[in-house]
């Protein structure tokens, strides 16, 4: 019996970053990837990332490494269908990657703006400021629960063997959904 793949994203390069106020220098950088994953409803689902070209590989073999490794990801769309909002798109625990846009609370760009960063399950892995404050509000953090991410877990240490950062190691905030890898 074949199992049918759930299609949560199926946009072309132009409708995945329609609206952007990126330079054209970095959309020409630009890719847009389809990745498989299981989602918390035990399916396979194929969603979409826009990314740098130049991470394309990692991003590529990670995802592959969740899907066999049955990691739950919640969706995967591009943050257009946000309207650009972060905000919008971490309420609604969506892993996406490629946003024009600054760090908060800086006027530095984050590495989202050039698609060198990743944000996985952000309601499951959320910012946690030192306050204790959970950013998306309501968000829950439990280590070891399906869809979660901590020092011990092997997507983890992939994305850091190909020497990404994380943001479970960021102080004084602790970005547990957040992955990046400068150029």
């Amino acid at each position: 019996m074949k199992k049918t793949t759930i299609i949560d994203s199926r946009m072309t390069f132009a409708e995945a970053t329609a609206g952007t106020k990126a330079p054209r220098e970095i959309i020409d950088k630009l890719c847009l990837v389809d990745v498989r994953y299981r989602s918390i409803d035990g399916r396979l689902h194929q969603g979409q990332l826009v990314i740098h070209q130049e991470v394309k590989t990692d991003i590529v073999e990670i995802f592959a490494l969740m899907e066999r490794t049955e990691f739950p990801v919640f969706q995967i769309v591009p943050i257009v269908k946000y309207d650009w909002s972060d905000d919008l798109s971490m309420a609604d625990n969506n892993t996406s990657a490629f946003n024009y846009r600054v760090v908060l609370g800086t006027n530095r760009l984050s590495n989202h703006a050039f698609g060198r960063a990743v944000d996985i399950n952000p309601y499951f892995n959320p910012v946690i400021d030192e306050d204790g404050r959970f950013d998306p509000p309501g968000a829950v953090y439990v280590p070891g629960s399906a869809g979660t991410l901590d020092d011990s877990h092997p997507v983890v240490k992939e994305f850091l063997k190909r020497g990404w950062g994380w943001g479970g190691h960021f102080r004084p905030k602790r970005d547990y959904h957040h992955f990046d890898k400068s150029g």
